[in-house]
This record gives structure tokens, C-alpha cells and sequence, in this order.
């Protein structure tokens, strides 16, 4: 089949590699100008470079205007595939070629649609993410299924690790998903709109460290915020701190939310509903680093005590 590829940043590229590792053709790649906004920086390998190295025709827009629609139409293409695309399209644009727009998304739809979606589900202690391949609509992330791979979540694994073994499935899913199109055997399946969850998009606001949480889930959202994602932070004595690596206490820990207490292993931190009454593990942050670049072992860090906060005193 003739395919049009949309995408940007990481995921954008790796989708374009897919396809021209496979046996269909790409006839047109469509991708943002590079940016210099942070987030998007986080994954920023270049759609466009790769499509000139293999002499594939590149559009360079920020939205899908006339001309872009104009240029695909010319392109003649038999399907549309999108990955990491920022702006809305049209049903002008996605319904254009004969087999419709597929779109691939990193999560299990209906579960977790919307931004960020690796991350929310490990933050929100999901067992599973996975990758979504369905037909575009005019919902975000709303349309029949044709191709869905399932990842687990293991009990130590980073936003990171997960990201990168999502676009890991990204070439057999899409093979599956083209090949039985190209067939004429695609299976679509209807999405329950009951069942679906939506995670907005992630800001500053959303590192910083809320310890009305329980220790196991402020250990999941360290570990979900691991490099290169703004790390999870706090304020200690007047400073943002950024919390690198932590633990949950063996034993339990009681007071007022927020109060360190140093140990031999790091620096513990009282946390959760009812911290008082003394029933709740603490989360144990090991590894920190203040606005300056430098990282500190905890226990050295916090060795004075006190305690950490939601915004500078």
C-alpha cells in the first residue's frame, strides 16, 4: 500500500522506520518543525532527517492547513499513519485516502487516553501499559481498535524503560495492522466509551511531591519521573529539591506529613492518610539534587532534619 506518515519526536520516527521497513511504500512524511520546547525536546530524534536520508518527500507544517491536505491528496496515498502528531486534523484529511487514518497510541485504550499516558499509568499503579493501533475519528483517541500489544508494568520499572519498550512494539504491531488491511482481514473492535480514562497534559505542577500520598505510591511516582521527565520535587529549608531515587521503609513511621527523619539508608519521610495515628510506611529518598545540577546522597542532604514542603518557607 501508498502510505503517508504523520509524526514527530521519537515515537514519530521510529513509526516512519517501521514502515520503511516494511513491504509497503511511503509516499510523503508529514512532521512538525524542530522546537525548543522543553517537553518535546524529551524525545526529539528527527522525523525529518530520517525521511531525507531515504528520499522520501517531507512536509514541514504545523498543522494540517490546505496546503498540507492539498499535498497528500497528490501523494495518492491508500492509508494515513499517525504517531506523535500535536495538532488536530480534519475529517477532510483523515478520511481522504481509501483505508481511512490509522493512529498508534501508547496505552491499552480506552484506558489512559489522552497525554502522557506511559506515565500515568505507572504513577496510577496500572499492572500493564501497551500500544493501541485504531482508526482516527473525531474523538481523541476514540476510534476501533484493529491492533493492541499489551506490556507489563514490573515493580521496578521507570517511566523511561517504559517509554522505550512502548516504541519497541511499534514494527510488528504495524505490520499486523497494515498487512491485514492490505488483506482485506482487519478485525475492528468498537471501543467502550464506559470503560475510558483521560489523563491531561503534564506540567511543572504535576512533579511536585504530594505526601498525603502513601509511600508505595510516591515510590512509583519517583520511578515514573526518571530521566529525561522533569524529575518529582519538593522545597527543603527554601530550596526545590529534586527527589532521584527513593525506597519504601521497612517499618512505620508517624507525625506530621512531610517531616524527615534520617537514617542509615537515607532520609525518611513521613507520608500519607492519617500520618499521626502511625500506621503508614515512609517513603525513603536515597538520592536528590538541588537547583545547582549537584546530587546528594540523602542522608548527608537532610542530615539537619526538618521538613519538606509544597512550596518554599
Amino acid at each position: 500500500m501508498r502510505v503517508v506518515s504523520f509524526g514527530f519526536q521519537t515515537w514519530g520516527r521510529r513509526t516512519l522506520q517501521a514502515l520503511i521497513d516494511s513491504r509497503h511504500e511511503v509516499v510523503l512524511a508529514v512532521t512538525h518543525p524542530a522546537s525548543d520546547h522543553s517537553y518535546k525536546g524529551i524525545w526529539g530524534d528527527s522525523v525529518e532527517e530520517l525521511a531525507r536520508e531515504r528520499g522520501i518527500p517531507v512536509h514541514l507544517t504545523e498543522r494540517a492547513d490546505a496546503e498540507t491536505i492539498d499535498l497528500v491528496k497528490r501523494a495518492e496515498p491508500d492509508i494515513i499513519v499517525v504517531n506523535s502528531w500535536y495538532t488536530w486534523m480534519p475529517p477532510e484529511l483523515y478520511t481522504l485516502p481509501p483505508h481511512g487514518t490509522l493512529n498508534l497510541h501508547d496505552s491499552l485504550l480506552p484506558k489512559f487516553t489522552g497525554f502522557s499516558p506511559v506515565l500515568w499509568a505507572l504513577i496510577s499503579g496500572a499492572s500493564e501499559t501497551g500500544l493501541t493501533i485504531h482508526r482516527m475519528d473525531e474523538g481523541l483517541d476514540t476510534g476501533d481498535i484493529i491492533v493492541q500489544k499489551s506490556l507489563p508494568i514490573g515493580p521496578a520499572a521507570t517511566g523511561t524503560e517504559l517509554v522505550l519498550a512502548g516504541m519497541d512494539l511499534i514494527p510488528e504491531a504495524l505490520n499486523e495492522a497494515l498487512d491485514a488491511i492490505d488483506a482485506g482481514t482487519a478485525v475492528w473492535r468498537p471501543q467502550n466509551k464506559a470503560e475510558r480514562t483521560f489523563f491531561h497534559k503534564r506540567s511543572d505542577r504535576d512533579s511536585r511531591i504530594d505526601w498525603s500520598w502513601p509511600a508505595v505510591d510516591l515510590e512509583r511516582f519517583v520511578r515514573a519521573l526518571s530521566a529525561p521527565y522533569p524529575p518529582a520535587f519538593a522545597h527543603y529549608r527554601g530550596q526545590r529539591v529534586e527527589v532521584l531515587a527513593a525506597t519504601v521503609s521497612e517499618g512505620c513511621y508517624g507525625g506530621t506529613n512531610g517531616r524527615v527523619v534520617v537514617h542509615e539508608d537515607g532520609a525518611a519521610v513521613v507520608c500519607g492518610p492519617d500520618a499521626f495515628r502511625g500506621n503508614n510506611r515512609a517513603l525513603t529518598i536515597t538520592r536528590v539534587r538541588t537547583a545547582d545540577g549537584v546530587e546528594h546522597a540523602a542522608a548527608e542532604f537532610f542530615a539537619r532534619g526538618g521538613y519538606l514542603t509544597d512550596s518554599p518557607e
